[in-house]
């Protein structure tokens, strides 16, 4: 490719990200919000309902189940109606269900509600990836999944301060409590940014009156070139896709850094104050720390495995800081300074993970089964959603602190990079069938 080409590829690709990413990044931070508010609002509803640990931990879990069900559905829908229609359906009903969670009073409505935000929410992530490798060849593709993923890295910078001062400053505002006014005002965003992607956005590259016949031409021909590479599985057929041992070892991995990844974003606002701060306002800050190391991990390391065209070890690198920042919080004894610093490491690691773990899965599918493989992954991947709340809060009630679900969640992360490194390497065999 020469200078020129160059240039213009450049040029065509900014206006694309700039055209589509804003709003799907700033979706993603809304819908993130509402899926870990619960973390912060339970600081507060245990001063006004009856509900135990045990309970939140389920509310938190029962999300994933009906994330699981809808999830490859709405894949599948998105791709014979298109992404504005789907995103509105999406968005309109979640943030009516986010913004009904204010009005909870026993744990039946709210494992109802949890599981109705669930079902709703579940085909915004795995929509937005399909919809990314519509306009993204490979060698760009880890880097603007990071940058979609960054809201969720966003909405834990913000959620901290952000819930802690709508709790503190909004309580008792026209007989409400805080964590009611939490709930109304995290959830209002989404049907507004739905509509907003109704009229924003256009379900594929040919439809974009913004794009040049030339750029489109040079679109497809990049995207049509990702199809012809040597390293995609040989899937035909959904039969072909359900008997390829590499891609149920991707869900595996999935599903323990799902497990890992909402292990730490349900438990650290209680973690923080198990550290001994106890001002709603200070565990807010203090869980903003973290996040900064992510964003610029998740930004670096897609753009290196980009440039590289490498997954496997970019993707090992990034769990084995998570495993290592875990092991710090357990051996930290709840000592502030020392506690805070494994934190910022695993978070960094844990953020760092995804957006090259889901490049790495687009690059591996063919397009005939892409859009149920992304869906199918992210399903059985939140099943780790599902179980994590229960299992470390079991943990941390049986051996009375949380030293022992910080090794568990550490050695998730350890059993992740594994697998990466035993099947991230070429195509595997498609099991046939007798």
């Amino acid at each position: 490719m020469n200078a020129t080409e160059s240039r213009n590829d450049r040029a065509m690709y900014r206006k694309i990200t700039w055209r589509i990413m804003p709003l799907l990044l700033t979706a993603y931070v809304v819908a993130f919000l509402d899926r870990i508010n619960i973390g912060y609002a339970q600081l507060q509803m245990k001063e006004t309902l009856a509900f135990s640990d045990a309970v939140y931990a389920l509310g938190a879990g029962v999300f994933f189940i009906g994330y699981l069900l809808f999830e490859v559905p709405s894949n599948l829908m998105l791709e014979k109606i298109g992404v504005r229609k789907t995103l509105l359906r999406i968005m309109v009903c979640w943030g009516i269900v986010a913004m009904a969670m204010m009005f909870v009073q026993t744990p039946t409505q709210f494992y109802v509600l949890r599981f109705l935000l669930g079902a709703f929410e579940a085909g915004f992530t795995p929509g937005a990836l399909l919809y990314l490798t519509f306009w993204y060849p490979p060698a760009r593709r880890a880097g603007m999944i990071g940058v979609f993923l960054l809201g969720a890295i966003v909405a834990s910078l913000i959620a901290g301060p952000l819930s802690g001062a709508i709790m503190k400053f909004l309580d008792g505002l026209y007989g409400w409590h805080g964590w009611q006014w939490l709930f109304l005002v995290q959830g209002l965003p989404a049907p507004l940014l739905g509509l907003l992607a109704w009229r924003v956005l256009v379900d594929r590259p040919e439809q974009a009156a913004w794009l040049s016949a030339d750029e489109k031409t040079r679109l497809r021909q990049q995207l049509d070139a990702e199809h012809q590479s040597s390293t995609k599985a040989d899937h035909g057929s959904l039969r072909d896709l359900l008997g390829d041992v590499r891609f149920w070892a991707l869900a595996l991995v999935y599903l323990v850094m799902v497990a890992g990844t909402y292990a730490m974003a349900f438990w650290i606002p209680t973690l923080i104050r198990s550290w001994g701060v106890a001002d709603l306002m200070h565990i807010g800050l203090y869980a903003t720390l973290p996040q900064l190391g992510a964003i610029a991990g998740v930004i670096l390391l897609g753009r290196s495995s980009d440039r590289l065209g490498e997954r496997r070890w970019h993707f090992t690198a990034s769990a084995l800081l998570a495993a290592f920042g875990l092991s710090i919080i357990a051996l930290g004894q709840g000592q502030l300074a020392m506690s805070l610093t494994g934190l910022c490491l695993a978070v960094t690691g844990i953020a760092s993970v995804t957006p090259v773990f889901f490049a790495l899965v687009s690059d591996y599918l063919p397009r005939a089964s892409v859009a149920v493989g992304i869906a199918l992954v992210s399903s059985i991947g939140n099943l780790g959603g599902a179980v994590i709340p229960s299992l470390t809060s079991a943990i941390n009630t049986a051996t009375g602190g949380t030293t022992y679900s910080m090794y568990f969640v550490m050695s998730l992360y350890l059993l992740a990079s594994l697998i990466i490194v035993l099947c991230a390497r070429r195509p595997a065999p498609v099991l046939q069938s007798a």
